[in-house]
């Protein structure tokens, strides 16, 4: 009878995991699967993710616009998404007895608000197929057992001097410089990491006085030539938090951290409109209205508190009627409104997620296949790779897919 094939997953966590019931699917048991996990416990990223409640996918179908919530391989994922996208993880864990919902900003939970019902999950189902994790192993090196016949699998060291044989290996370590570092040596090239999503912190700014508020309908972008990001924002106590600044910080990731995180953004509060326009609105109300008090459009739906900072920053009193403001005045307030610039100094946290830009570079991998260009039958899932998206669910359904897509790319090099 001819050996099943060894496949070793190096990282217990999100896409680990989920590669390893995926091939156990593929492969229906003529396999033998091992995790390996350098820490003491598996999934501890995806039990943090969403303030505990794990932010298990998106609910945008359509691939072409899933893509584009990934700053850094959109294109790879375009196609990636057909085969296996939102949908397919709404079944997945449906399957399992897990319901998801959807929230009003597309953010998928499991029903019961608790990541622990997304762990228990995988544990169960790695239980029932018998696959084993193998905790406290730190990688060491991976070796090709020949040269010039790379079916003979790999030699894989940990720390402590356990080795073992593979005839895969599945990298799933999400960013690991150690991992990266063992990768280089065997040709393959990493795209120098930095930060993504992040909250920005400004220099000190009267901004500040509304800690706590958010505008619903923002643009921001970096000066000169961002691109805009738009979303909410929610003004802390040290500068810019919520989804337009997160996704900011992912698009603009390279970019801050070449600028040592010291850029001018400037924010329109009104979602795009133009400062022209604006100034049109007004000056026809102080035509046509002059006896009517000064208010902003109520769809801008702009708080209060962030209303009376805008007249104040324009040094306009409040309760003023338009017969009483200067054209002057309605172009300055027409500015804050849509211009507001602002200085960032340094680069915030973001506690619920931990993404890096970075990684195996994209061009050293058959995204058919997830397999590496340069050494065959080893495969690469997550965020290990060059990929990372915006906050929202993206990176989790990065996990999921390219997992499942190397699942079936080992399938269909495994010699039965």
């Amino acid at each position: 009878m001819k050996k099943k094939p060894k496949i070793a997953i190096i990282g217990a966590g999100a896409s680990g995991c989920f590669a390893a019931l995926q091939i156990e699917a593929e492969l229906e048991g003529l396999c033998e699967i091992q995790i390996f996990e350098k820490s003491k416990e598996p999934l501890s990223k995806l039990r943090i993710s969403g303030g505990g409640r794990c932010n298990v996918t998106h609910n945008l179908f359509d691939p072409e616009l899933l893509s584009d919530r990934y700053p850094r391989g959109n294109k790879e994922l375009r196609w990636a998404f057909e085969s296996f996208g939102p949908k397919n993880t709404i079944d997945w864990f449906g399957k399992r007895g897990v319901a998801l919902k959807a929230e009003a900003d597309g953010r998928m939970f499991p029903t019961t608000d608790s990541s622990d019902t997304i762990i228990q999950c995988f544990l169960n189902e790695l239980k029932s197929k018998k696959i084993p994790i193998h905790f406290e192993q730190g990688l060491v090196g991976i070796y090709v057992n020949s040269e010039s016949d790379p079916s003979l699998g790999f030699r894989i060291l940990w720390e402590g001097g356990l080795e073992d044989t593979f005839d895969f290996v599945v990298i799933a370590t999400g960013s690991n410089r150690k991992v990266w570092n063992i990768l280089e040596k065997l040709g393959h090239k990493i795209i120098p990491p930095v930060p993504s999503l992040f909250t920005l912190t400004l220099e000190n700014t009267d901004i500040m006085e509304l800690t706590g508020l958010v505008v619903p309908f923002t643009e921001i972008k970096v000066l000169p030539k961002g691109k805009p990001q738009k979303g909410p924002i929610l003004v802390t106590h040290w500068g810019l938090s919520g989804p337009a600044a997160l996704r900011l910080s992912a698009w603009e990731a390279r970019n801050l951290f070449e600028e040592d995180y010291k850029v001018d953004l400037s924010i329109n509060w009104i979602g795009g409109e133009k400062t022209q326009t604006i100034e049109e609105i007004y000056l026809s109300k102080k035509e046509k209205s002059p006896a009517e008090k000064l208010t902003p459009d109520p769809d801008w739906i702009l708080p209060s508190r962030f209303w009376d900072w805008v007249l104040k920053e324009t040094n306009i009193q409040p309760n003023k009627r338009y017969s009483d403001i200067s054209k002057s005045e309605i172009r300055n307030l027409s500015l804050n409104l849509t211009q507001t610039k602002l200085r960032m100094v340094a680069k915030g946290v973001f506690k619920e997620e931990f993404v890096t830009a970075g990684g195996v570079s994209r061009k050293d991998i058959q995204f058919q296949t997830m397999e590496s260009k340069q050494t065959p039958g080893l495969f690469f899932t997550g965020e290990v790779i060059d990929v990372d998206g915006i906050t929202g669910g993206f990176n989790f359904q990065n996990a999921w897919t390219t997992a499942t897509i190397a699942a079936r790319g080992i399938r269909k090099a495994v010699v039965i």
